[in-house]
């Protein structure tokens, strides 16, 4: 089995509300998606979403990396060969993790396709059953997160990741606010985004937290300070999670060394796929650090991939990939599968996401064919 085309796709998928978070406001969100088909006629799909706050790449930049350095010389490769696939798109270009995301996703698809098998069977085998689904609270008045938070509350929702980092002052009042709605049996996990900057916005925010009960604070600080992120655990009882800090190999080994987290987030897009998330779980695992499977507003497409490497293994304890659920046109049938306050994954074989192909030409902007 061998890759005999690659089809590129520019599209936006509307979001039914903007996404706030520290850096940036999206309206909606761009997105590249790409049709791996086999010499056997096998199709095997797979998403990138850059974003040059996390991952250092802008939409265009890798949607030409895909077009003109990976594609063209992954035609005849066989996608079933993951770690050869992986070593040849490093080969071809440093870093770029949604790029190679978006090929081993694919890749990863039409294996489980060609097999019969989900995409967790390749990687370990199914050992969730169902996860906890969390509502991401954008940037808001304090009033209208704690009101939002209200609403999800009374449709069954238990937990609750509120975005912030614009000050700490305006913050603090925004985390009080929802947690004052919600009562004290809401688990609030709190996500900066990198907007406190440094250690010592975070440990004056924390002060002013200690009663709040915070389930665990997100990458306060900016994403290379690690000596930062030591300092705050050294200094809180509250659990801290790495995310942006966190895209490889390297960054995962200093984490460990230096104790700088007790969770790290990790995303397909910052890691380069499947392969690759699987790897920094493992690294996470041997170091005694439970992991997250987080979001960056993925397609079903991207979404489901986190979900398989989620359910496939014991040190994920949480998953926060909530894209299906905000936006108002997809390209996937994942939604279905989120049965409020769980999300349950399927059998289906691959991704096990269904494609509506009419959905993706209406959104679709520009598109490119690799033979």
């Amino acid at each position: 089995m061998n890759i005999k085309q690659l089809e590129i796709f520019a599209i936006d998928l509307p979001l039914i509300e903007p996404f706030i978070v520290s850096y940036d406001t999206y309206p909606s969100m761009p997105s590249i998606i790409v049709k791996l088909t086999t010499e056997c006629g096998l199709v095997g799909w797979g998403e990138a979403v850059p974003d040059d706050h996390v991952t250092g790449e802008t939409f265009e930049g890798t949607y030409a990396v895909l077009k003109h350095r990976l594609a063209p010389q992954l035609i005849g490769e066989n996608p079933m060969n993951f770690e050869r696939i992986h070593e040849l798109m490093d080969s071809l270009v440093k870093n770029a993790p949604a790029a190679k995301a978006a090929i081993d996703i694919a890749c990863f698809d039409v294996t489980g396709k060609k097999l019969g098998v989900p995409v967790y069977q390749l990687i370990g085998g199914r050992y969730h059953e169902n996860f906890p689904i969390t509502h991401v609270l954008s940037i808001g008045e304090p009033e209208k997160m704690a009101m939002q938070a209200a609403e999800k509350v009374a449709e069954g929702y238990r937990s609750f990741k509120m975005k912030v980092g614009r000050d700490v002052a305006s913050d603090v009042a925004r985390i009080k606010a929802v947690r004052e709605r919600v009562g004290e049996t809401i688990a609030i996990r709190v996500d900066v985004n990198q907007g406190w900057r440094n250690s010592g916005n975070t440990l004056q925010a924390l002060a002013q937290l200690e009663e709040v009960g915070l389930d665990w604070l997100e990458q306060p600080v900016v994403a290379d300070d690690i000596d930062a992120m030591v300092e705050i655990k050294s200094k809180t009882a509250v659990p801290v999670m790495i995310d942006e800090g966190i895209c490889n190999f390297r960054d995962m080994r200093e984490i460990i060394a230096k104790r700088a987290a007790d969770k790290v987030n990790i995303k397909l897009m910052k890691c380069g796929g499947i392969y690759r998330a699987n790897q920094l779980a493992a690294m996470a695992e041997m170091a005694g650090m439970e992991c997250q499977i987080g979001s960056m507003l993925e397609s079903s497409i991207g979404s489901s991939a986190g979900f398989h490497v989620a359910f496939s293994k014991k040190v994920m304890t949480s998953v926060e990939l909530t894209g299906p659920l905000k936006f108002s046109k997809d390209i996937g049938n994942l939604r279905a599968s989120y049965k409020i306050p769980f999300i349950e994954l399927g059998t289906g074989v691959g991704l096990g996401v269904e494609i509506d192909e009419s959905m993706l030409a209406e959104l679709t902007q520009y598109s490119d064919v690799i033979r």
